[in-house]
């Protein structure tokens, strides 16, 4: 795990001085809530302690410099005549972007970013290397950090200057998360509340080793799909559908349409359910909701691979597990299990072996406690 200590030293290391200002900002994991956010529907992710980390100083002049320690690679923009290019440096340059473009004025500084937040695998990587690029801004512009307006910027120059077409809750979770606790999202009204991680319960990121790959169209294609539901039911979006309605006309749609909107409007109501449960510190009724959230992945959006069947297979089976289920878009990637604290090493090792001799792959399994959102961090 990254520390202020391990950046600051590289941070010395290239540039000579200790850094003015070292900034983290985290990936997550979503617990429940998968492919409602583009329904306008509720999500309840989990900002992890893994992050990405910048320290630098100000510089007295409009231009950025970054050495991405991960990449061994170094970039250099002016904020003066931003231009599209290629690769990491893209991020960054989206966010100076669209924060000009909301008039903000940004000062230049220079620095060292490093990372510990796999990337491909689902978990964010880039909503956290935009939040803490927006932080970096914050502390060297001198504005003040609003999370959630900072997330709706992030989100911006993720769909407009990178071109992803990505929802708000990466960057809202990454902006905004309190540490221990989940973050309980309405991607409608962008209201999020904070909602306390169960007692003596570990939260278990599971990393197939297999990565989504060409899934574009497939994704596009769902969301239309969702889109042409909503139509149906004269809604702006599947998220104000009623149950007992889509019981009542729900048949007169297209099979595959209509085992999207299944998924969709069963699961706002499983993220609603695991709030309560939450709540009520009640791991095995959110257990149960994660064995039925991913069973519905699985069957009626059709999002996962033999990969994380296997995984999550193998996790619900362990006597320690209350339940598991593939997290983000899917067709490979993570999935995230809830188990009991004390038994999570033993968790861990069954699963990896099981895993191993079902697959033949090596998967990767970490612990996270719920983190804290984008923050200046102190020595």
């Amino acid at each position: 795990m990254l520390s202020y200590h391990t950046v600051s030293a590289e941070f010395e290391r290239l540039f000579r001085s200790k850094p003015a200002v070292v900034v983290r900002a985290p990936g997550r994991v979503n617990l429940i809530g998968e492919h409602t956010d583009y329904n306008d529907g509720f999500v309840l992710p989990m900002a992890l302690e893994h992050a990405i980390w910048i320290a630098l100083r100000p510089r007295t002049d409009r231009r950025v410099m970054v050495y991405a320690q991960d990449m061994n690679d170094r970039a250099e923009f002016s904020l003066d005549g931003l231009e599209r290019g290629h690769g990491w440096v893209e991020y960054l340059k989206g966010v100076a972007h669209v924060f000009q473009q909301a008039g903000y004025r940004l000062r230049g500084w220079e620095g060292v970013m490093m990372g510990d937040v796999p990337r491909g695998a689902g978990l964010s990587s880039s909503a956290a290397v935009e939040m803490a690029t927006a932080r970096a801004f914050s502390e060297v512009s001198g504005f003040v950090w609003e999370p959630l307006r900072m997330a709706r910027l992030g989100q911006q120059a993720e769909n407009e200057w990178v071109g992803v077409k990505c929802g708000i809750m990466d960057q809202a979770v990454s902006a905004a998360a309190q540490a221990d606790h989940a973050l309980f999202l309405d991607c409608r009204t962008l209201e999020y509340e904070p909602i306390p991680m169960p007692a003596d319960v570990s939260v278990l990121v599971m990393d197939t080793s297999t990565r989504r790959g060409l899934v574009e169209s497939a994704y596009n294609e769902r969301r239309q799909q969702c889109e042409q539901a909503a139509h149906f039911f004269g809604v702006k979006a599947l998220r104000d559908v009623r149950w007992q309605e889509f019981l009542e006309r729900g048949r007169e749609l297209p099979r595959v349409v209509w085992k999207r909107a299944r998924h969709v409007i069963t699961e706002n109501e499983r993220v609603l359910r695991a709030v309560a449960a939450m709540r009520a510190n009640d791991p095995v009724t959110l257990g149960k909701l994660f064995n039925e959230s991913h069973a519905s992945l699985r069957n009626d959006f059709e999002v996962t691979n033999d990969a994380l069947n296997w995984i999550v297979e193998i996790a619900q089976a362990q006597p320690a597990c209350y339940g598991a289920r593939m997290t983000g878009a899917g067709f490979g990637g993570c999935a995230v299990a809830v188990v009991r604290q004390e038994a999570a090493q033993a968790f861990m090792q069954a699963v990896k072996e099981a895993y191993r001799a079902r697959s033949g792959l090596e998967a990767s399994l970490f612990l996270s406690r719920a983190g804290q959102g984008a923050e200046v961090v102190q020595e």
